[in-house]
């Protein structure tokens, strides 16, 4: 039995591995999609992650096929009440930036194609630095009273707005931010590591970090010379022209090695042994390629292991 973890300073109790929704009514169809849930939930796994954006940057959507996705598969499985769902507000193309009538707006059309009238986690998506904090909290601080939100949390956000986020919950008595997910990887470590990783620490938050595989890069399929047919392979493939990302991927080989672990694994297991991190969101387009990302739930890296990682990506 994998042993969950507490969401930041909460009683919501979430698998260590949060499974990424952007794929869903993108790379992978309805049917890939519910074959991909469905082996997660019966993994153990309950954290599930989206965007009322996703995917909109796709050709030929709109925004809200990810959502539409999850919607109809806790219709199918009746499952709504076993999964902790993560859902964000700020980038739909109908629905954009965070203005408290925005906010609210948005967050309804979210639950329509969720088809869930509560939403566990709801993350400012992109910050918007023009919208007073005092606006931003103050409609999602309405929409937890109203029932609609459980818990609040951020995104892409910088330290001082984060702090002054916390400062005017506090002060107000106001729902406050229990979770940040930030962009943070073996190969993208600066944006996070500093500030905002010790705002994190000191306030109790949770991080549950995006593109914990680096848009792919860190699965180890990318290598000089070879092409990958994937949507992603454009951002994962400018890792592989770094000096940075060659270490890294030397180094990752050496200790998926050492365990007999695919290099994924190793990969998730070093962002999840960071101080901070409650669990990485990692993305699966099918079945076949989950169990690298279950893998993270049992591999204990060794503080050797997890020097040299680390070493490697400075």
């Amino acid at each position: 039995m994998t042993s969950l973890r507490k969401l930041g300073t909460t009683d919501v109790d979430i698998f260590p591995l949060c499974l990424g929704g952007n794929v869903f009514g993108w790379t992978a169809d309805e049917t890939q999609s519910f074959a991909v849930l469905d082996a997660y939930a019966a993994a153990g796994g309950n954290f599930v992650d989206t965007a009322d954006s996703y995917s909109a940057f796709a050709p030929g959507n709109h925004g809200g096929e990810s959502e539409t996705v999850i919607g109809k598969w806790f219709k199918e499985r009746g499952n709504r009440s076993e999964v902790v769902l993560a859902t964000k507000v700020s980038q739909h193309p109908d629905f954009r930036g965070l203005s408290a009538a925005n906010i609210k707006a948005a967050a309804d059309a979210s639950l329509t194609r969720l088809g869930t009238d509560y939403i566990d986690l709801y993350y400012t998506h992109f910050d918007q630095p023009d919208v007073p904090v005092e606006e931003i909290v103050g409609a999602l601080d309405e929409l937890v009273r109203a029932g609609k939100v459980r818990h609040i949390a951020a995104s892409n956000i910088s330290p001082e707005r984060l702090r002054a986020s916390l400062d005017f919950s506090d002060r107000e008595g106001l729902a406050r931010y229990v979770a940040l997910q930030p962009h943070y990887n073996l190969v993208s470590r600066d944006t996070y590591e500093g500030g905002l990783q010790d705002l994190v620490a000191k306030e109790g938050l949770s991080a549950v970090p995006y593109f914990s595989l680096a848009a792919g890069f860190l699965t180890g399929k990318y290598r000089a010379g070879e092409k990958v047919d994937s949507a992603r392979a454009g951002g994962a493939a400018k890792h592989l022209e770094s000096e940075r990302g060659q270490r890294v991927l030397a180094a990752l080989d050496e200790v998926a090695g050492a365990h007999g672990a695919p290099v994924a694994t190793v990969a998730l297991a070093w962002l999840a042994a960071q101080a901070t991190v409650t669990a990485p969101i990692a993305s699966a387009r099918t079945v076949e390629q989950l169990p690298a990302l279950l893998g993270v739930v049992d591999l204990s890296l060794t503080d050797e292991d997890l020097a040299k990682l680390t070493t490697a990506s400075a």
